[in-house]
């Protein structure tokens, strides 16, 4: 039987049921479809919004690791790295969770993880940090650094 932290539940756009994914499944790339009508079922293809009050439900218990753009709406820099997150969302999905955590709006969190200059690109497993990109950088150095997890 499969553990409750290898499945990921998610809801059919088409008829509304909700369907047990394995999370392996999602790792291997095979793309789910709804039990009940058959229709794919969406995976994350844009990076989820997360805040002090939801960091918890949306990364911490996360059952694929977690790219976490800490950004903030004034910062230049952050607007360049935008796009290649909105990419990596698409592009990793069922591999990775892309979220955005604005820091001006959710001080807590981004003291939580000591950010002090912003873009900062968290990789986290299981809520815990396990690496740090900071400043603008290049989609294939993200990539690379994701792909140590994503596995």
């Amino acid at each position: 039987m499969t553990s409750t932290a290898e499945i990921t539940l998610v809801r059919c756009p088409s008829c509304g049921a909700t369907n047990r994914v394995p999370v392996a499944n999602l790792r291997a790339g095979k793309r789910p479809v709804c039990g009940r009508c058959k229709t794919p079922l969406p995976l994350e293809a844009a990076p989820v919004t997360v805040t002090d009050a939801n960091f918890a439900r949306e990364v911490e218990a996360s059952p694929v690791p977690v790219l976490l753009d800490m950004w903030a709406p004034w910062c230049g820099p952050c607007h360049m790295v935008g796009p290649v997150v909105e990419e990596l969302a698409k592009e990793m999905a069922g591999r990775v969770r892309v979220a955005k955590l604005n820091v001006d709006e959710n001080p807590a969190t981004a003291a939580r993880f000591h950010v002090q200059s912003i873009p900062t690109l968290l990789v986290l497993k299981n809520g815990r940090e396990i690496e740090r990109i900071v400043g603008a950088q290049p989609k294939a150095a993200i990539v690379q650094r994701l792909q140590k997890v994503a596995a």
